[in-house]
């Protein structure tokens, strides 16, 4: 069987083709239905089933940090609100497998935008509050988008005029609805005050909409630390695999309170703040504005269990002094992910939030791959990033695709049902092989017991002199400086040695660091000198992704025109 015939053109006279780029064959499919990795369910069946048990129950809390707002919504109020917003896309012309993007908040209305996508087979195409014209026009142009929700405003940024700047060159966008908008595209009047469940047979509608678990229904665009964005596609058995690790390796369940500071528009916080609650019949709380003081006042009000985010966010929360007023004894546990994490980072965190700091890695792609365990030993809590969960794999292979002794740095593949099908209209690009192996782009060493421990993306290695650079290692000794607050090392072109180190630093306020109280700190350290870095810039601030994430790739830009001190 051709391998994009899976998801791809539709008996139903919807618009969309096969021309996207799935990748997806049936043996994929049968294989990992009969393992039990795929339930053949979407986000809308785990809803019904919460409905079924618990439709009273509080789903979504949100707080809105400008308007001072805080809404909570049950599972009844937003299985309500997503047949609505639905039956009114469809009466607004939206085909089953056209794309429509969010470019939203932490808002309820996140959640029932998506879920009104997946009622009506639209897929859904969450955009990072922050992307402006440049990066909107291409995205919107690239996936073809038929419908766009937009905040009327956000942190004191209109984006109205901005998409209305971009419709002539955007033709495949037919409708743009604005929250808190005041003309006739306002998201309030047009889909929710009209009671358009009344005016259509919404159950004869979705029976007729339902989308396969194995067609596309989201489409993620990468954070970008490479450059160009890709267009990351997933069907609801692939992101159900995702968030597996949840209610499996982390043992979290209906009980749990999440809070999710991440952004929805980003994969973690869409995973682990909407798609697991549901799918767990859990509760989740949105916090849209990040606050470490803000976030501490709502952990211990809402009395959250559990919590994810990169680095950034657990390093902010386990140093805020409101932890003095805001003890945060309910929660349980901080997953942190997306860039090596420093151990001594942790080591604080775990004192004193008073809850299990857990280390995972992942990726758009496949969401949380690896994870440690609350129980494990504090050495593979604080210098590794776990190992894989049910129905994932992870291996570490040399140039030849040959797999590495333990202990032995080598290129990261992940296999197996999280795994995404494809980037949008870019095929060639999805670096799987035929055994299903995918080329994550990491580097990592692995121990004899399977656990992982990324050291550097491919692309930041440093190679000196013929020597690679540990850089995650050396970066880990910077952070234990009192003076730091974030560092990152990436590469110099060198005439001689081919690359030296230019390490970049954030400091904490009223400190102060120079060359020569680095390389002190680094002797003490008992780090080898050829792998010190050579060149320092203290900045204001990391270029970041919007999940956080260090842009490697712009400081190496800076970098490149830089030698050593």
């Amino acid at each position: 069987m051709d391998a994009t015939s899976i998801g791809g053109a539709r008996a139903d006279g919807s618009r969309a083709g096969d021309d996207r780029g799935v990748i997806l064959t049936r043996e994929r499919v049968e294989a990992a239905t009969a393992a039990g990795h795929w339930p053949n369910r979407t986000a809308g069946d785990y809803l019904g089933e919460a409905l079924r048990h618990h439709p009273d129950k509080v789903f979504v809390t949100d707080y809105k940090a400008e308007a001072g707002a805080r809404t909570t919504l049950s599972y009844r109020d937003v299985d309500r609100l997503s047949r609505r917003i639905g039956a009114g896309l469809a009466a607004h012309g939206i085909a089953k497998g056209d794309v429509v993007a969010f470019q939203l908040p932490n808002w309820w209305e996140f959640a029932a935008i998506h879920l009104a996508c997946v009622r009506i087979g639209a897929i859904s195409n969450p955009l990072m509050p922050i992307f402006r014209a440049r990066e909107l026009e291409f995205m919107l142009s690239f996936a073809e988008t038929r419908a766009l929700f937009i905040p009327r405003a956000f942190r004191g940024f209109e984006y109205e005029p901005m998409v209305e700047g971009l419709r002539a060159k955007l033709p495949c966008l037919e409708h743009v609805f604005v929250l808190g908008g005041e003309g006739e595209n306002a998201f309030e009047a047009t889909l929710l005050d009209e009671r358009w469940e009344d005016e259509i047979d919404t159950r004869a509608l979705f029976d007729e909409r339902r989308v396969d678990p194995n067609e596309v229904i989201e489409i993620c665009y990468t954070s970008g630390t490479t450059g160009q964005p890709k267009g990351v596609m997933h069907t609801s058995n692939t992101l159900s695999a995702c968030v597996g690790i949840g209610p499996g390796r982390l043992a979290l369940g209906a009980d749990t309170v999440v809070l999710m500071a991440s952004p929805l528009a980003h994969q973690t916080g869409y995973l682990y703040g909407f798609l697991m609650p549901i799918r767990i019949g859990a509760r989740t709380v949105l916090q849209d504005v990040w606050d470490p003081a803000a976030a501490a006042r709502i952990i211990h009000d809402e009395r959250a269990t559990f919590t994810i985010g990169a680095t950034p966010f657990l390093a902010d929360l386990a140093h805020s002094d409101a932890l003095e007023r805001y003890p945060t004894a309910s929660l349980e546990i901080f997953a942190t992910a997306g860039a090596p994490v420093p151990r001594v980072l942790v080591q604080t965190a775990t004192e004193r939030l008073g809850a299990c700091v857990v280390a995972g890695w992942g990726m758009s792609e496949n969401g949380l791959v690896t994870c440690t365990l609350p129980d494990d030993p504090p050495e593979k809590i604080f210098g590794t990033d776990g190992g894989p969960w049910s129905g994932m794999e992870v291996r570490v292979v040399d140039g030849a695709r040959n797999p590495v002794p333990p202990g032995v740095p080598g290129d990261l593949q992940a296999r197996g049902a999280a795994n995404f099908v494809g980037y949008l209209k870019r095929p060639e690009a999805c670096a799987t092989d035929e055994d299903g192996w995918f080329d994550t782009g990491d580097i990592a060493t692995m121990d004899e017991g399977g656990y992982i421990r990324i050291t550097s993306r491919a692309k930041d290695l440093i190679i000196r002199g013929g020597e690679n650079v540990p850089v995650v290692e050396v970066e880990e000794l910077l952070y234990r400086h009192r003076a730091v607050r974030d560092a990152a090392i990436v590469a110099m072109p060198d005439p001689r040695l081919g690359e030296r180190g230019c390490l970049f630093v954030t400091l904490r306020p009223g400190e102060s660091l120079d060359f020569e109280s680095m390389q002190r700190h680094l002797e003490a350290q008992q780090l080898a000198r050829q792998y010190w870095p050579e060149r320092l810039e203290v900045i204001d601030e990391m270029p970041r992704t919007p999940s956080g994430k260090i842009r490697k790739f712009r400081l190496r830009e800076i970098a490149a025109a830089y030698g050593p001190q």
